[in-house]
């Protein structure tokens, strides 16, 4: 059970991080980007660092191997970022994003399961 937290504490970490990353720059891309909206951000960059640092803590106490969290990590940024793009930009990604969004999510299952 507790390793299905720390998992998930990583994806929402990751997922509130690259949210906001992405929200600010889509922002910042418009001409005369809004100062005022890098608060917000900055604190949804701080409530993902918070989920970050408590999955790999609460990771690292139930599996005593940081390679199997440092791989999860991973592998959700390859596959949270991909589509956070698609849903904020309605961009396509290309052929080898899409690659390494399989890949990343195969090596992420990898971590969990083996």
């Amino acid at each position: 059970m507790l390793k299905i937290v720390a998992v998930a504490a990583i994806f929402l970490g990751e997922a509130l991080s690259i949210f906001a990353e992405l929200i600010a720059s889509r922002q910042f891309g418009k001409a005369g980007g809004d100062l005022a909206m890098l608060w917000p951000m900055f604190l949804l960059v701080s409530l993902g660092g918070i989920l970050l640092v408590f999955g790999y803590a609460l990771g690292y106490m139930y599996l005593k191997n940081i390679w199997i969290i440092v791989a999860i990590s991973v592998g959700a940024i390859l596959v949270v970022e991909p589509i956070l793009a698609v849903l904020l930009f309605r961009d396509v990604p290309t052929a080898g994003s899409l690659i390494g969004l399989i890949l990343g999510g195969f090596g992420a299952l990898a971590a969990i399961f083996l």
